[in-house]
């Protein structure tokens, strides 16, 4: 069957130096482009980290620093891979909460704004929680009747990520063949940042989600306690969270002048 498109979607999977959204770097990404008239296009690029890949990390997917020391950076790389995902909405397995995330963090630092506005994100691997709590290999297994062979292998991953989309639409009668309805499905509780620390509440408002304000509305935290912005700021926090939160505090300076 083929995915009921309105525009090109992008299947990637990332392999990385380690889980650690802000200080961990991405070694290889693979994009498996599907437009809405069938076509498919499809990129690999290993990366070279700028930092070593802890021999653990090495054992998951392969990939050694001697494969990667001659390699280019994300920041060289950066224009070719947003040129090729710009347009498209996004789908992976745990990218919600992993691979989208690392990878605005990746494009911010490369100095690319990315942005999801006007797009969604399809997570496959929670439609399949949500249907059968299982791993992307039992997945793959389950839908397609096929082993995961070179699992951990980033354009293994993302073929097989793509498959199992498919033949999940195709199995429950639930599932709409349709992008939005599989972004919604796909999602958690509903973010501002890629990284859950600003959610929004039932008014569709920022709030924050950790700390002494959890629960309280970041544009009320940031005009009463104006220092904890420049904390925020030089804390640890990924660089699309403080975007966010600059983003917030812009607007409501705007609605003070209007």
């Amino acid at each position: 069957m083929n995915l009921n498109l309105t525009k090109p979607i992008c299947f990637f999977d990332l392999e990385t130096t380690g889980i650690n959204i802000t200080s961990d770097r991405i070694v290889e990404i693979a994009v498996l482009k599907v437009f809405p008239d069938g076509k498919e296009d499809r990129k690999t690029w290993l990366v070279n980290p700028g930092m070593p890949i802890p021999a653990e990390v090495t054992e998951i997917h392969g990939i050694s620093d001697a494969d990667v020391a001659d390699k280019p950076t994300f920041k060289e790389l950066a224009n070719e891979i947003n040129t090729m995902v710009k347009d498209s909405d996004l789908a992976g397995f745990n990218s919600n909460r992993f691979d989208i995330p690392l990878l605005a963090e990746e494009m911010l630092r490369a100095g690319i704004d990315f942005d999801m506005k006007g797009r969604v994100a399809v997570d496959v691997q929670t439609i399949f929680h949500k249907m059968e709590q299982r791993t992307l290999a039992a997945a793959y297994k389950f839908y397609c009747d096929k082993n995961l062979e070179d699992a951990h292998s980033a354009a293994a991953d993302t073929e097989a990520t793509y498959e199992v989309l498919k033949a999940q639409i195709a199995r429950y009668d639930e599932l709409e063949n349709d992008t939005k309805f599989l972004a919604e499905f796909s999602s958690r509780k509903k973010f501002a940042d890629f990284a859950g620390f600003i959610v929004y509440n039932k008014y569709n408002e920022e709030c924050f989600s950790f700390g002494k304000h959890k629960t309280k509305r970041v544009e009320d935290v940031l005009n009463e306690e104006p220092g904890y912005f420049g904390w925020l700021l030089n804390a640890d926090f990924p660089l699309y969270t403080k975007k966010v939160l600059t983003a917030i505090k812009l607007r409501a300076f705007n609605n003070k002048l209007t």
